[in-house]
């Protein structure tokens, strides 16, 4: 049986060289001989440096997951202390403090409308809450149970539909109205770690502990590309500004742009200095910088075009968990497990 599954782990292997021949063939250029055609201006040599605008505290546990909400102004937070907070990033303010039946969480995600919440963790469950209840504490609207993984991820698509991944290696859609199960997204060989939705919201991209990164159609249900280039798990995944491309973060201590329209890797941002893994990666408003939280306690920006390193936002006593830059672009939001949360204005 080990002979079995060594001579299939050397036909994968053959089959992925054949695949990268394939795409080099059709390359009539590099991603780096066009920018470097651009004479653009490295960004390192810019006096701006982002500044910390507030620091939010009120979490007891390890902070593991941000979003932003649509307004640019309010955002949910969850915590290993078992709470979701839900902040004003204008005045640092607490404005709902939602208790979960499990302290285990590990993801949450705001709604389009800004009237629901979600989380998810190690209860393998996704459970949703409406911000507009009158309850005190505010209760589950929805417990979405289906998944025999624990959820590592959750993102709205609307306010009827929420996506989720798992470490029973598939991702989720469903019906948050009747909580139905409604897809089925299944093809990943390990745990999916991540999840991003596409601008046209008929799209998404997961990535997992089998190195690669998927794009996914949600009205069909079908797995349209697969990417690989990462040795490692693929913690982390976000669209590019305009859906044409994606940023991604690795346990290999790498950040890669990946095109969808050509199926290639574009670049690798990565530096010797720097060898640990990413937890979480992010996009300027432009797209011109990747922001991505790493295990040695800061924030690395990258230049998407130049390849290079740009500045550190350091000031966490722990890992970068977690990240979000807001929908306007004027803040990125940093979570550690210090238990706190960093607004940097950097625009």
């Amino acid at each position: 049986m080990e002979r079995e599954y060594d001579e299939l782990r050397r036909q994968q292997e053959r089959l992925k060289q054949e695949l990268k021949s394939k795409r080099d063939a059709v390359r009539d250029t590099s991603f780096e001989a066009v920018v470097k055609r651009q004479n653009l201006v490295p960004l390192s040599n810019t006096a701006y440096k982002p500044r910390t605008r507030r620091i939010l505290r009120g979490h007891l546990g390890k902070v593991y997951a941000v979003q932003w909400a649509q307004d640019s102004n309010h955002l949910v937070t969850a915590s290993q202390d078992g709470k979701l907070i839900v902040w004003s990033a204008a005045t640092g303010s607490k404005l709902h403090a939602i208790p979960l039946r499990s302290s285990w969480v590990m993801t949450c995600a705001y709604s389009p409308s800004g009237s629901l919440v979600a989380s998810g963790g190690l209860d393998n469950m996704c459970s949703v809450f409406n911000l507009r209840s009158n309850e005190i504490p505010i209760q589950c609207k929805r417990e979405l149970s289906g998944h025999t993984g624990y959820l590592s991820c959750c993102r709205f698509v609307t306010d009827d539909r929420i996506l989720t991944s798992s470490g029973d290696m598939t991702c989720g859609l469903w019906d948050v109205e009747t909580g139905q199960f409604i897809g089925d997204f299944a093809g990943h060989t390990g745990d999916v770690m991540s999840l991003s939705v596409g601008p046209t919201q008929q799209t998404f991209l997961s990535g997992g502990c089998d190195a690669t990164v998927k794009l996914w159609d949600i009205r069909s249900n079908s797995c349209m590309q697969t990417f690989h280039g990462h040795d490692s798990d693929v913690n982390a995944v976000s669209f590019f500004p305009n859906g044409y491309a994606f940023g991604t973060g690795s346990d290999d201590a790498s950040c890669r742009l990946f095109d969808i329209r050509s199926d290639q890797e574009m670049i690798k941002l990565a530096s010797p200095q720097i060898s640990c893994g990413i937890t979480s990666v992010a996009f300027s408003k432009s797209g011109r910088l990747l922001f991505a939280g790493y295990d040695d306690y800061n924030c690395h920006a990258w230049d998407t075009l130049r390849g290079e390193h740009v500045y550190t936002l350091a000031g966490h006593a722990n890992k970068v968990s977690c990240l979000g830059v807001s929908p306007d672009g004027s803040a990125l939001c940093t979570g550690s497990w210090d238990t706190s949360l960093k607004i940097w204005l950097i625009n």
